[in-house]
């Protein structure tokens, strides 16, 4: 018989991971309390070590700036490709 797995929304993990990292409580009773493997408490707790230092970095920022520097051209392209539309719907009308 197989068992489905059950997937978990990301608040769940980040509670269940900030729980773990406090150390108020074992690893057993956030498991027990939130209904999840105590090997995924230990996983979530060490993912959420892991991205910490990423959460405060210049990385974050460079991508905000890239992408504020990629909306004008997008939005430039796609009045382009609605100019295009708009003449290619008129020809079609008079081919016909």
């Amino acid at each position: 018989m197989h068992s489905m797995r059950r997937g978990h929304d990301a608040t769940l993990k980040a509670k269940v991971a900030l729980e773990a990292v406090k150390g108020e409580k074992t690893i057993a009773q956030l498991s027990s309390k939130f209904g999840v493997h105590r090997s995924q408490v230990s996983q979530w707790r060490k993912q959420l070590l892991e991205e910490l230092p990423h959460l405060f970095s210049d990385h974050r920022r460079k991508k905000d700036e890239d992408l504020e520097e990629l909306l004008p051209e997008l939005y430039q392209q796609i009045g382009q490709l609605k100019v295009e539309l708009e003449w290619l719907k008129k020809k079609s009308q008079t081919l016909r």
